[in-house]
């Protein structure tokens, strides 16, 4: 059975930043999780980050770029967090590939787990087209990123992977 990488934070775990969640509540999760697919990861806490944090933006990029280290995560008081993004991102990834995982489902507009948009790096709630650090490197290694509003199309992807599959 294909297992599947979550944002903790979309299972209900207080981890955001703001020390919230952002559960989903999909019908298609709910079916995931009971069939024990779901592996939940926050990278940000993975990579050493606390609950709660200040807010952080990818400075003028995109996932790609901070880990190539030509731009970098900021916190609101302009502290550089990009090794802790990083670092995160390579945890869950090494944690994809232990369970040889192929999809992850992740928070949309996080700088860790964007996979359309992210904050533009201006802290004024502007978003841009982009992908977070974690969703960067997901990707790079061949696994399937999608967003909590993307479910629908995971789900196709999950099916002609395993055909059988609900």
């Amino acid at each position: 059975m294909q297992k599947i990488l979550i944002s903790a934070c979309l299972m209900g775990n207080l981890v955001r930043y703001d020390g919230q969640h952002r559960l989903a509540t999909s019908e298609i999760l709910k079916h995931w999780q009971q069939e024990g697919r779901l592996i939940a990861v926050c990278p940000e806490l993975s990579g050493g980050l606390s609950v709660p944090r200040l807010p952080a933006e990818i400075q003028s990029g995109n996932g790609w770029t901070v880990l190539t280290g030509t731009t970098q995560v900021n916190d609101s008081e302009a502290n550089d967090v990009s090794s802790e993004f990083i670092r995160g991102a390579q945890l869950a990834l090494e944690l994809a590939q232990r369970h040889s995982v192929r999809i992850a489902i992740l928070k949309e507009g996080s700088p860790s787990c964007g996979s359309t948009q992210i904050y533009d790096g201006t802290f004024t709630g502007r978003k841009t087209a982009g992908f977070g650090v974690t969703a960067a490197l997901l990707m790079q290694h061949g696994i399937r990123v999608f967003s909590e509003l993307e479910i629908a199309q995971a789900l196709a992807h999950l099916r002609a992977l395993e055909p059988h599959s609900q």
